[in-house]
């Protein structure tokens, strides 16, 4: 029994003051890592960082330095940490490697929140997808299409591709090209252009709006129809000018060509026909 105290007191007497130590060091370590945490995500609240965004980097952050703070107990403990790092290094590594994909994406979607290149509620188009913009998530993007479908789409994808966004800008321009017959007057179809378009109160006064000649066609003489309008009402607006133009062309007899086929048929006289 005395050995047996004399052999713990003999350990107290070696590692005592290390193990005292090194739990000085982990309180510490653990303080100085959420000290750092909290403030990183407060810079970052301040920044208007995205709440997905700033989760994760102040939780990479935390964890980063509690590692350390785990090597250097270990040290204090007189364990060699070299084997350590080189592990860790290894499985960092193979992680890496098994993870390619994931991490890529990763990347980018920390790069859509960062720039912002888009955000919920804008209608995009990229990666041959388009769609309205539901939420931004650190490895996806979820679209939500005209049709009321959800599509995941790796960040990756679109950061890799063009990013169209059409409800950047306040406006929009609408390019409309209408064709009409050779023997049409010119004069006439600018005119009833021009007046369906000051007709539609949702057709912005400036930038005003343009008619003009494009092109001599193979078979009609074509017009470019480039109305402004507010981003909310492209579509609607659209329909209702091809609608409107139709009817009045009618009106006014003006002739939109469509293609068209001749059919000739040739008849042979029975009796020639041997």
């Amino acid at each position: 029994m005395e050995q047996l105290v004399t052999t713990v007191q003999e350990l107290v007497a070696a590692y005592g003051w290390k193990v005292v130590a090194a739990i000085v060091i982990f309180i510490l370590g653990r303080w100085i890592a959420k000290g750092l945490r909290s403030g990183l995500v407060k810079a970052m609240q301040k920044g208007r960082v995205d709440e997905t965004l700033r989760s994760f980097l102040g939780s990479a952050l935390y964890v980063s330095l509690m590692a350390s703070v785990v090597l250097a107990v270990l040290n204090q403990l007189g364990v060699q940490t070299t084997s350590f790092i080189a592990v860790i290094g290894a499985a960092g590594l193979a992680i890496a490697l098994a993870f390619q994909n994931s991490l890529s994406n990763l990347s980018a979607g920390v790069m859509l929140i960062v720039f912002r290149p888009l955000k919920p509620g804008d209608f995009i188009e990229s990666a041959g997808i388009s769609g309205i913009v539901e939420t931004i998530e650190i490895f996806t993007t979820i679209l939500r299409t005209v049709d009321n479908k959800v599509i995941f789409v790796p960040n990756s994808k679109l950061v890799g591709d063009t990013i169209t966004n059409y409800s950047v800008k306040e406006t929009r321009r609408i390019d409309l090209v209408i064709g009409v017959g050779y023997d049409d007057d010119l004069a006439t179809v600018k005119g009833t252009l021009g007046k369906i378009l000051a007709d539609d109160e949702r057709v912005l006064a400036d930038p005003a709006p343009s008619v003009a000649l494009m092109e001599l066609g193979e078979s009609s003489v074509d017009f470019a129809v480039r109305p402004w309008v507010k981003a909310a009402d492209f579509w609607t607006t659209r329909s209702d000018l091809l609608e409107r133009i139709k009817i009045e062309f009618d009106t006014a007899g003006i002739s939109i060509p469509y293609p068209q086929r001749d059919l000739h048929v040739h008849s042979t006289d029975p009796a020639h026909a041997a």
